[in-house]
């Protein structure tokens, strides 16, 4: 008789947990996975894939605007919110239905409800007791709300704002991370007046500053309020409508508050406390470079670690940790150099590698960039521009950073990334011959290096 009644039990069918379960059960191992929300945890039903459907229905207010230019007679336009929202839940029951078929075709087995550690080898779902030989954390994250007064009792997240019963027509967004900013920019498409509010001095922390002087200034342009130095310090209901209290002494009107300054790993209830697993002071699981938590046999993947809290790194560590613990072959962990990511603003936003800050903290480096306005916008009429940078070791020549701002910045950088990972040098991408007319072609045909401050410097003194 087998030890355990599983091999591995994994807690949490969100992307991470269900392909490492999908993936172990196809190694042969007999898996167990919980969920006590919504199969394809935060991505499908309050993150990437809702997202990106709102983030669709608002473009289509800038096509319209622009068709004008091409030739195109365009009628009065309305948006029926309840309609959209109707329409996306639809898709994600879909994709519900999806995963769960993922999962039983690979042979493993969803026990529905919120699962807790009895010890390291014991978890509990209900009344049920189940034991496993390894267990996975694969729980995520969930948005955090300030502790200040009203922000609890009448703002919403992103979780809510996902199926809020009608279209807001002011909205106050709290939150300089790319959660907010996409937001900003989905409400404002849609038809809503829109102000963003962030404590520091430019939002999109981590990101290079071209990218975010670019995004701002272009968000600025399409009419979307920026208010960066300042942060609510409090929300109070008057009448039908929301105040939201600045520091700096002024007060916006609202129809809804957002808040969107983070998400904490959702870790409380677990009873990774009684399992003897570590956890950071912001209630991160700790883990070492092979997902492997302080307790030898359970382990954590995706935005519970708190690390990199991107989708298909939580899918690329899932793979990983069970080829590792259950493939025949020898595997090893995922690597997170050059992981691509996106923000799907108006205009979107891509990039991948170093930072022209960091990169400088590094060494030498060539800067290479480019503003421009898109082909599309001479007829639409649009003044928005497009920015492509390109961060290059100047020892190497290797292409250390892509960033850049402007119409399918995520479809084109992704490409790049390939090019990044295999080791392209700046003289790769120069012998690389463009399509032509696209926007894309400007990242092999810029030859022109941007100043160099240190040099500027240098002469200067």
């Amino acid at each position: 008789m087998p030890q355990y009644d599983f091999d591995y039990f994994v807690i949490g069918a969100g992307s991470g947990g269900v392909r490492s379960a999908r993936i172990a059960a196809g190694h042969g191992a007999r898996v167990a996975i919980a969920e006590d929300r919504y199969l394809g945890g935060t991505c499908v039903n309050v993150g990437c894939v809702p997202k990106k459907l709102l983030a669709y229905a608002a473009h289509f207010s800038e096509d319209f605007h622009d068709a004008a230019g091409f030739g195109w007679t365009v009628g009065e336009s309305r948006h029926d919110w309840a309609r959209l929202i109707a329409n996306k839940n639809e898709e994600i029951q879909r994709l519900n239905g999806v995963y769960r078929r993922l999962l039983e075709g690979a042979g493993a087995t969803l026990i529905e409800g919120r699962a807790r550690l009895v010890d390291a080898h014991t978890v509990a779902v209900g009344d049920d007791r189940y034991t496993a030989d390894k267990v996975l954390i694969a729980t995520g994250g969930w948005p955090e709300v300030p502790d200040i007064p009203g922000a609890r009792e009448f703002a919403i997240t992103s979780n809510e704002a996902f199926f809020l019963e009608k279209m807001p027509r002011r909205v106050v967004i709290v939150g300089g991370g790319y959660i907010g900013v996409e937001f900003a920019g989905i409400f404002h498409g849609l038809g809503a007046e829109v102000s963003l509010i962030h404590r520091g001095a430019m939002f999109l922390r981590g990101f290079d500053d071209d990218l975010r002087e670019t995004l701002a200034e272009e968000m600025t342009r399409a009419g979307i309020d920026l208010r960066f130095t300042s942060t609510v310090e409090r929300v109070e209901k008057a009448g039908d409508c929301l105040l939201a209290h600045l520091t700096d002494g002024e007060v916006l009107q609202a129809d809804q508050v957002m808040f969107a300054t983070g998400r904490a790993p959702h870790t409380a209830g677990l009873g990774l406390e009684a399992a003897g697993v570590e956890m950071a002071k912001n209630g991160a699981v700790v883990i070492d470079k092979d997902y492997r938590t302080s307790a030898p046999n359970i382990y954590a993947v995706g935005d519970v670690t708190d690390q990199l809290q991107l989708t298909p790194v939580a899918i690329a560590e899932g793979h990983a940790l069970a080829d590792m613990l259950f493939g025949k072959e020898e595997g090893e962990a995922a690597s997170l150099t050059n992981v691509p990511t996106a923000i799907f603003s108006s205009p979107p936003a891509a990039a991948i590698g170093l930072t022209e800050a960091d990169a400088r903290e590094r060494g030498s480096v060539d800067i290479y960039r480019s503003t421009f306005k898109p082909m599309r916008h001479t007829l639409g009429g649009r003044e928005e521009k497009t920015m492509m940078k390109l961060v290059v070791d100047r020892d190497s020549q290797k292409v250390i950073g892509c960033h850049m701002v402007g119409m399918d910045a995520p479809e084109i950088i992704q490409g790049f990334a390939v090019a990044m990972n295999a080791g392209a040098t700046k003289r790769d991408f120069d012998r690389t011959i463009g399509v032509h007319p696209s926007a894309a072609e400007e990242f092999v045909t810029m030859r022109t290096k941007a100043p160099d401050p240190a040099a500027e410097e240098q002469a200067a003194e």
